[in-house]
């Protein structure tokens, strides 16, 4: 039965009360936890509700909403559990937003408060200023200080349930502002049911599985889905401040992680790398991500000794596809297949069932009774996208997948990510995927850009290993156009000394070309060359 975080917790935390619950590795360099730390089960329960009397003595309670900029510090997840106790929404902020981005947000969510950590002060005061709403302050280290009296009285009165809003997280999106989109207990309860229930190679067991998550606790990722699997199983979640290829192996060995996650572009970071001894020391068994290259994906795990685990989520919907069962098809971009609880479709523009084998929409819900149940509560001040989003009783992904016979799902690409050309519907993932196997090239971004001829052309936007030269794109042209068809092979190829990514290091393509108007200026032109054998 579906009940809160805190009634969760709390019987977890009794139960598990030695266990340790999370764990930070050593870092000298890091301005926190320099020596690392770890915190059990019980130690955990008593902070957070010292935590939470500090919250409700100050008067705030059911219904608020706190704005958290803490990083990748275990108190992230600490001030989570106590403000889910007192039945105020946890916010969380991306360090890497700009102060316009955080006065969006305060703005969109109307926070009492916001919980900083030291260095990042400037940034959350100029998002207030920029903001023009009064929020007050309190810089979090270690301890949290005197809280200042809530403004406002509890928006909400009566008992915590299952429907109660817990988080409010904010998608990163490709376009567009982001949107808030409402998580309740129930969702993230059940997210963290459904992951450690997934069985094959994902093995949650209490007081020995142990998971190195790098990726950041303001993300659905690391916040939601591993911690409330951690939580449901007796299990220690591992925190490194972010991910750093040069401290994988030995932060693995030195924590005693058993698994991890990851995300497709830590797994070439890794592969680049020259053979260390640490690689050799680790201890785990299986690793859950998204992304991996079906190229890197088999010389990953012969390498390493253990099984990346291909799974498919999103912040709007807590049950996650996942490829765990063997025999898995790892040359493949197979992400998993429908089970009780997840019902998968594939549909064309009209929403209408395509063939199997056809790319379209993959399109999910709960079940046709209660096709909501399990997702989010809906996008904060939005409730025309919320519908349009679940229009026709399925909550459509923007995601181009394939399913087979066997009702295995194969990602494609994102929807929005598929370049027409001339007719052809290219898979900008395809492209990247064969440029990001060139020994060459660190970080690729394939985009569609305007063609008069043919509507829209291929571009690859490529930073590379070591020194750019006409002769290093022609042997990048040549390369795509030696592996793929000739109309996928990029018609402008742009050298680029920093593609930027978001804080879980997907590409922004978004942000590629800042306010330039013609993105091909710079770039080699190889039109003429994309001819029939």
């Amino acid at each position: 039965m579906t009940t809160t975080i805190d009634a969760l917790f709390t019987a977890r935390a009794k139960l598990f009360e030695n266990n340790v619950f999370l764990r930070v590795p050593g870092n000298a360099e890091r301005a926190y936890h320099p020596d690392g730390y770890d915190c059990t089960y019980g130690q955990a329960l008593a902070q957070v509700m010292q935590i939470a009397t500090a919250f409700k003595t100050a008067g705030y309670g059911h219904g608020h909403r706190v704005a958290v900029l803490l990083e990748n510090r275990p108190e992230m997840l600490l001030v989570k559990l106590a403000l889910a106790r007192c039945g105020i929404s946890w916010v969380p902020v991306n360090p890497d937003y700009r102060p316009a981005e955080v006065a969006y947000l305060l703005q969109d969510c109307g926070a009492e408060l916001a919980l900083v950590a030291p260095t990042l002060t400037e940034l959350m005061q100029a998002g207030i200023a920029e903001s023009g709403r009064d929020v007050q302050m309190v810089v979090f280290e270690q301890t949290l200080p005197v809280l200042p009296q809530s403004p406002s009285t509890p928006p909400k009165s009566g008992p915590l349930t299952a429907e109660t809003e817990s988080s409010l997280i904010y998608t990163s999106g490709t376009t567009g502002r982001p949107k808030g989109c409402m998580l309740s207990h129930a969702y993230e309860v059940e997210m963290g049911q459904w992951y450690a229930s997934r069985g094959g190679l994902i093995q949650f067991e209490a007081g020995h599985t142990k998971v190195y998550c790098p990726l950041p606790l303001f993300h659905v990722n690391a916040a939601i889905l591993l911690f409330m699997a951690v939580i449901e199983t007796g299990s220690t979640h591992i925190i490194p401040e972010r991910f750093r290829a040069s401290a994988w192996w030995r932060e693995l060995a030195e924590t005693e992680a058993t698994a991890a996650h990851y995300l497709g572009i830590i797994i070439p970071a890794l592969m680049n790398r020259a053979p260390e001894d640490w690689e050799q020391k680790h201890k785990v068994t299986w690793a859950v991500g998204a992304g991996v290259e079906p190229t890197l994906h088999r010389p990953f795990e012969e390498r390493f000794g253990f099984p990346l685990v291909e799974v498919w989520g999103m912040t709007e919907m807590c049950r996650m596809l996942a490829d765990c069962h063997e025999p898995r098809q790892i040359d493949t971009r197979a992400m998993g297949r429908p089970q009780p609880g997840l019902d998968v479709r594939v549909v064309d523009e009209n929403d209408i069932e395509v063939v199997r084998g056809t790319p379209g929409e993959m399109v999910l819900r709960y079940s046709d009774a209660t096709p909501r149940r399990g997702a989010f509560s809906g996008y904060l001040n939005l409730p025309v996208a919320t519908e349009e989003a679940w229009r026709g009783g399925w909550f459509h992904t923007g995601d181009t997948v394939m399913m087979d016979d066997s009702d295995m799902v194969f990602f494609v690409d994102r929807k929005k990510n598929i370049i027409r050309r001339s007719g052809e519907n290219i898979a900008a993932a395809e492209i990247e995927a064969c440029l990001q196997d060139h020994p060459k090239v660190d970080r690729v971004a394939v985009v569609a850009v305007p063609d008069a001829m043919r509507d829209e052309e291929v571009m690859a936007c490529i930073q590379i290993i070591g020194d750019v030269s006409e002769a290093l794109a022609e042997e990048l042209f040549e390369w795509c156009f030696a592996r793929l068809a000739y109309y996928k092979a990029p018609g402008w190829i742009r050298f680029m000394a920093d593609i930027p990514v978001t804080g879980t290091q997907k590409i922004q393509k978004h942000s590629l070309f800042g306010a330039e108007s013609d993105p091909t200026a710079g770039a080699l032109d190889y039109r003429g060359r994309k001819k029939r054998g």
